[in-house]
C-alpha cells in the first residue's frame, strides 16, 4: 500500500471508510480488512458521505475507490447482517432502499471515477466497481457474483451494468454458476480495462488519475454525460444535456487555453471553466 503519511485521512463509518485528497485526486478506501472489506449498511452510508464531500470539493478532479489490506476491493455485502436486515423480501427491500441513495450517487457522479482492485471483488463489490467509470486490477484479483449460491436476486441495476460490460451470455454464465474468474479472464471479457502486477497497481492507477485530473474537466464531463446517454434507450436519452455540455466546452476559457497551449507548445493549465 502507498505511504499516506503526507496526507490526512478523514474517517467515516467509525473509520471503515477513509477519504483523502492529493494533487487533484480524491481517494476513498474501504477499510474493513478483517472482513475483506465487506460492506455493512453503516459503510454504505459513510461511503455516500465521502463521495458527496469529494463531489463538492472543487480541487478534486477525479476519484479513486480502493480496498485496504491488499486482500480485497470489496468482498460483497456483510452477510452477517443479513439475518437482521435481509431475511425476507420486505426486509431486503428496506435494506436495498438504505443503500440505493449511495449507489445512485456513484452512478450519476459528475466526476470521473476509477476502481483500483486488488484481491477479491465479489457480489456487492462488483456492483460498486461496475458503477465506476474505469476498473483497474492487479494480476491476483478475482471477480464473481455468488448470488445464486446464496439465493439472492442481484437486481436490475447491477445486471444492467454487467450486461453492458460483458454482454448477456457472460452475464448468464457468471450469474447462473456464481463462478469466480481471474483478472486475465475479466480483462478478456471486458469487465475490467487494465491489469498490472500487484506492486505496480497503485502507481499505475495514480498515473491514470493524474492524467485525467490534468485534462480539461468540461471535456471529460462532456464525454461522461454523452456516454451515459448512449447507454440509455433512445426514448430516454437527454439530447439537450449533450448539446448544453458541448456548448459549454466550446465557449469555455479552457478551450481557449487548450488552443493557446497547443500553439505555444506548452502544457495547458485547465480551470474547469
Amino acid at each position: 500500500m502507498p505511504d499516506m503519511s503526507s496526507t490526512t485521512e478523514t474517517p467515516y463509518a467509525d473509520g471503515k471508510i477513509l477519504k483523502h485528497t492529493a494533487s487533484g485526486v480524491g481517494v476513498i478506501t474501504f477499510n474493513n480488512p478483517d472482513k475483506r472489506n465487506a460492506m455493512s449498511l453503516e459503510m454504505w452510508e459513510g461511503f455516500g458521505e465521502a463521495l458527496a464531500s469529494l463531489r463538492d470539493d472543487d480541487a478534486v478532479r477525479v476519484v479513486i475507490l480502493r480496498g485496504a489490506g491488499g486482500k480485497a476491493f470489496v468482498s460483497g455485502a456483510d452477510i452477517s447482517q443479513f439475518e437482521k436486515t435481509r431475511h425476507n423480501a420486505a426486509a431486503s427491500e428496506e435494506y436495498g432502499k438504505r443503500s440505493a441513495a449511495q449507489r445512485a450517487l456513484l452512478a450519476d457522479y459528475p466526476k470521473p471515477t476509477i476502481a483500483s482492485i486488488q484481491g477479491f471483488c465479489l457480489g456487492g463489490g462488483m456492483q460498486v466497481a461496475m458503477l465506476t467509470d474505469i476498473r483497474i486490477a492487479s494480476h491476483g484479483s478475482q471477480f464473481g457474483i455468488p448470488a445464486a449460491k446464496l439465493g439472492i436476486a442481484y437486481g436490475y441495476d447491477g445486471l444492467k451494468h454487467l450486461v453492458s460490460l460483458v454482454g448477456p451470455s457472460w452475464a448468464r454464465l457468471l450469474m447462473y454458476t456464481g463462478m469466480r474468474i481471474d483478472s486475465s479472464e475479466a480483462l478478456r471479457i471486458g469487465l475490467i480495462e487494465r491489469v498490472f502486477p500487484d506492486d505496480q497497481l497503485w502507481g499505475e492507477t495514480m498515473a491514470i488519475a493524474e492524467t485525467i485530473s490534468q485534462n480539461a474537466p468540461l471535456a471529460i464531463k462532456a464525454a461522461k454525460t454523452t456516454i451515459a446517454q448512449v447507454l440509455k434507450d433512445e426514448s430516454g436519452r437527454d439530447m439537450d444535456a449533450i448539446k448544453a455540455i458541448g456548448t459549454a466546452c466550446m465557449d469555455s476559457a479552457d478551450f481557449r487555453e487548450g488552443r493557446q497551449a497547443f500553439m505555444e507548445k506548452r502544457k495547458p493549465q485547465f480551470q474547469g471553466k
